[in-house]
Parts: C-alpha cells; sequence; structure tokens
C-alpha cells in the first residue's frame, strides 16, 4: 500500500490538513509523535491511518521506526513533516531511501537564523545584525536602538525580545542566554513599516509564488500576527520590486526544490528580510490562500514531495481576510460563544476555535497562543477586512480568574499598550492600537 509517513502534526491547521489532502490522494497515512496525548484522544485524528509513538528529538528512534515500516507490505512514498524542525529530518531521512526529497541544506540554513543572516550578509536583503557567540558576554550591537534580539532556532515569535534601550537589551540578553546557554544570540536591527509574508515553492529552482500577504501584527511583549490581509493587486512596480527580492532570497540559500515562507519589511526602497521558513505557514494560512484562490497548498506541497507536478494555478481571485482572536488575561475557559453568530455574518467562510472547556488561556506570547480565527471575503480587500472583524467579534472567551469570571476584559492588554516600557518603538498608531486592542480582545465594532 502506498504510505506517506508524516513527522509531527498539529491538531489543525496547515500540519494537519496535509494528513488530509494525503488521504484524499488515496495514500495510506502514518504519523510518527512524541505527544501521548494523541494517543489518548486517538480518535480526533480520523485521517491518520496509523500512529507511531517516537522520540522526534532522535533522529536514530525515526530511523528506527521508517526502517520497520520499509520492511513490511507498506510502500513508503515520501517522508515530510510541516512542523520546525522536523522538516530537516524530513528531508534527511527521505535521501537516505532514494526517495525525492526538498533540499536538505537549504532547510538546514533557513532554520537557523545565524546561517541565514550569514548567507546574505552580501546582499542588500539583510538588515544590520550583529551575532554574540555562547561564548561571549554580552556586547552592545554598533547600531542604533531598537534591536530585535533572537535565539536562531526561534519559531512562531518564541525567544525573539525588542530592546529600545539598553535596561530591556540586557534584560532580553540575559533571558536568552538563561533559555539557551549553548546557542548563540542575533542581534539585529529593527526595521518599521508593514510586514508582508510570501507563501512560495520551488521546483526545479523555478520560485513559485502563491500568495502575498501584509501582516497584521501587535506588540505585547512579543511580536503577534493578529491579521494577515491577502494582496490580489500584484501588478504594481511595488510588488514587482518584492517579487525579485523573494527570487534572489531564495535561490541564495539554496532552495532548488521545496516550499518556504517569508517575512520581509522594506525601507528605503529595500526589502530587508525578517524571517524564512523552509515549511508552508502554520494556523489558517493553507485555508486562507484556498479561500483566496482555490489552491491548497498542503496538498501541492505533498504531490511535489511525491514528484508529482503541483497544480498552482489560481482557480479564482477573492479578496480574504483572516483575523486571529487571543485572550487578554490568564484564566480557565468556561466556554466560548459566538461561533454561530459568526458564520451567519456576512462574507465569513471559516470559523474555528481551538481550546476546550477547562483550558488554561494565557495572553499571547507565541503564536500557538491565538484561540481562534475567522477568515472572511468581500468585494475588496476593505470589505474582507472588514467582515472578518466584524465576524471574530462575535466570539467570546469566558475565563474564570480568581474565582472570578470575565468576558475578554480589555485591561490587562490597555495597561500594557499605555506603559510605553513595554513599547519602545514607534508601533501603535492611535487608530492601529484601538482597532488591534479591539480584536484582540473581540469587543471591536465594526
Amino acid at each position: 500500500m502506498k504510505t506517506i509517513v508524516f513527522i509531527g502534526t498539529n491538531k489543525s491547521g496547515s500540519s494537519y490538513e496535509a494528513i488530509k489532502a494525503s488521504e484524499q490522494l488515496n495514500y495510506y497515512t502514518i504519523l510518527l509523535t512524541d505527544r501521548k496525548s494523541f494517543f489518548d484522544k486517538r480518535l480526533n485524528f480520523p485521517h491518520v491511518h496509523s500512529m507511531r509513538m517516537c522520540d522526534l528529538k532522535d533522529i536514530n528512534s525515526i530511523r528506527s521506526v521508517i526502517n520497520r515500516i520499509a520492511q513490511s507490505r507498506l510502500i513508503i512514498c515520501a517522508i515530510v513533516s510541516f512542523i520546525d524542525p522536523y522538516c530537516h529530518t524530513a528531508a534527511i531521512l527521505s535521501h537516505e531511501l532514494g526517495l525525492k526529497s526538498f533540499s536538505e541544506n537549504a532547510i538546514r540554513v533557513m532554520l537557523d537564523k545565524t546561517e541565514s543572516r550569514e548567507s546574505i550578509k552580501k546582499t542588500p536583503y539583510s538588515p544590520p545584525y550583529h551575532i554574540i557567540d555562547e561564548t561571549m558576554p554580552m556586547i552592545s550591537p554598533n547600531f542604533n536602538m531598537p534591536v530585535v534580539l533572537k535565539s536562531p532556532m526561534s519559531s512562531a515569535s518564541r525567544d525573539v525580545h525588542v530592546a529600545s534601550n539598553k535596561k530591556q537589551y540586557q534584560t532580553a540578553f540575559a533571558e536568552l542566554r538563561k533559555r539557551h546557554p549553548n546557542r548563540p544570540i542575533l542581534v539585529e536591527q529593527y526595521i518599521p513599516g508593514p510586514q508582508f509574508l510570501v507563501e512560495t515553492i520551488t521546483i526545479n529552482s523555478n520560485v513559485h509564488i502563491l500568495a502575498l500577504v501584509e501582516q497584521e501584527i501587535v506588540f505585547l511583549d512579543r511580536f503577534i500576527v493578529t491579521g494577515y490581509q491577502i494582496i490580489t493587486d500584484e501588478n504594481s512596480a511595488f510588488f514587482r520590486h518584492l517579487k525579485k527580492a523573494i527570487q534572489d532570497i531564495v535561490l541564495i540559500h539554496g532552495m532548488q526544490n521545496g516550499p518556504c515562507h517569508l517575512e520581509l519589511r522594506q525601507i528605503k526602497n529595500e526589502w530587508k528580510l525578517i524571517e524564512v521558513n523552509p515549511r508552508i505557514s502554520g494556523g489558517a494560512m493553507n485555508l486562507l490562500i484556498e479561500t483566496a484562490y482555490g489552491i491548497n497548498v498542503a496538498k501541492e506541497t505533498l504531490k511535489a514531495a511525491l514528484g508529482i507536478e503541483p497544480n498552482l494555478k489560481r482557480k479564482y481571485k477573492r479578496d480574504s481576510f483572516l483575523q486571529y482572536i487571543a485572550v487578554p488575561i490568564k484564566g480557565e475557559l468556561i466556554k466560548i460563544t459566538g461561533q454561530n453568530r459568526a458564520r451567519n455574518n456576512p462574507g465569513i467562510v471559516h470559523v474555528h476555535a481551538k481550546p476546550k472547556k477547562g483550558s488554561i488561556l494565557i495572553p499571547p506570547v507565541s503564536m500557538g497562543h491565538r484561540y481562534a480565527y475567522v477568515i472572511g471575503t468581500g468585494r475588496s480587500a476593505y470589505d474582507a477586512k472588514k467582515n472578518a472583524k466584524a465576524g471574530a467579534s462575535e466570539i467570546k472567551f469566558h475565563l474564570q480568574k480568581d474565582n472570578t469570571f470575565a468576558v475578554n476584559s480589555t485591561k490587562t492588554i490597555k495597561s500594557l499598550i499605555e506603559d510605553t516600557s513595554y513599547i519602545g518603538i514607534d508601533y501603535f498608531i492611535d487608530n492601529v492600537v484601538e482597532e488591534q486592542l479591539s480584536i484582540c480582545t473581540g469587543t471591536n465594532k465594526v
């Protein structure tokens, strides 16, 4: 039986949609996981035909399980992962078994933010940066504040700090050094302005841009993306320049075959790479692109991994907006209300809330702490955004905190925004503050 082996998955989002797509392509699906909770709730994964427990941090453990699968009647046609850092492990093992594999070295470089920076340091796409080796004491960068401090292996905004003064710099440095004593620290010049995400897949060194997305970001101790706007007008000189930058950056990293998404900002008419990741975006990005263009990126990525030519042609073009919802206070989830009202709003095509009753929810310190999303469409980008935000405003998280109940209180987030020590950069412009604050708490009125 033709089989695809998946190394890791999340409960929902792009990584699990890839498993669904594998079943749609008539492949037997095997999931390797180290999460016991997945076995305990096995019925929550109906598209996984076989689940195997495995230490995903140990490639030899994974190799042993895959070898046993290969010795059975199952025919392994692909080994894939849509999760950091297992996409590199999948490429290594695919190569060992003589399967079609994505560009192993490019994936490794992209996963390590210091190597990624070094690969483009002689290009106009790199912001000023400094790498502080794990053996070195704290030193100040030779460029102006604000700066961004990162762990080389950070993802989803984990271990990413902004410092606008010396005290914040020292605090962030100390925290990163404590959490990752054996890793260097990457310090970058902060680049102001709008941030864009670009979803790509490269086939035989031909970089295909699948979607351009403008991100809405709030800074609440971490950079958290709360909104994604599909850019359907790609004919301007602005975006032609962006596409040139994307193609250069992907190929400079050595990606000949495989997916990746990039985040960039522009300063003085030059695009600067914020981050590149060797996989498709997680969360609801696959659904957003399918809503906007009719392309299931997860499915087409699987085809590329199988050596089948992917169909990247857009079936239609529809203005779409993805709105995430977070909570401003920590508490135990009592219930979620408003999902059906959200679905009945004009233009709403997807509504999803992740947490179950009894879960402990916290204000976002990583992308994983966004607990619901709404995807809206419209006759224009403005309409799509308005519809998504209106739908999101219907969803309420009812939390219990210290024996009291709260429904999306704005107090905590508002106090953070008003405390300039949490900002440090000219980021929150008046109407943006109110808009992002209301969406984060689900209390907006559009």
